[in-house]
């Protein structure tokens, strides 16, 4: 079985490639999919819609457009890892942990330490909590044994 992985969360440091690079090396069945990393795009996602004075209206439009990727991507992966940093608030990676909960999709949640309590419904619903990216790539490395 080759699993399909879905990575939410922050974009501002490499643990997305580090997940990547650690399952190749590793060669396990696993492909992965992303939200749209580049936050300038994210945030334009919607002007094709109609240009927009207000921000808020231009953000509206451009979560709707994002959400229609995310849900899609979300509904059809195998697991979804989701990273919390401490840098910024990522609401996004909250309601993608929300909305796996929801669809009963196994999620592991990605942060250290120092966020733990303010995580803790989201981990209480996780089906683990790593540290690093070295530990996603152990547990996908169990979860894929054949």
């Amino acid at each position: 079985m080759n699993y399909l992985v879905y990575l939410s969360g922050e974009i501002h440091t490499d643990w997305r490639d580090q997940i990547v690079s650690g399952c190749k090396s590793a060669n396990l069945p696993v492909s992965f999919t992303s939200a749209v990393t580049d936050h300038e795009a994210s945030d334009a996602a919607g002007d094709v819609l109609g240009e927009e004075t207000n921000g808020f209206w231009r953000d509206h439009k451009s979560a709707k457009v994002n959400a229609i990727r995310t849900r899609v991507q979300l509904e059809k992966c195998d697991v979804a890892i989701i990273r919390f940093g401490d840098k910024y608030k990522q609401w996004n990676a909250a309601f993608d942990a929300g909305y796996c909960a929801a669809l009963s999709k196994p999620y592991i949640t990605l942060h250290d330490e120092s966020i733990v309590h303010a995580l803790k419904e989201v981990d209480a619903a996780s089906m683990g909590w790593a540290q690093t990216p070295q530990q996603v790539v152990e547990i996908l490395s169990y979860v894929t044994l054949k």
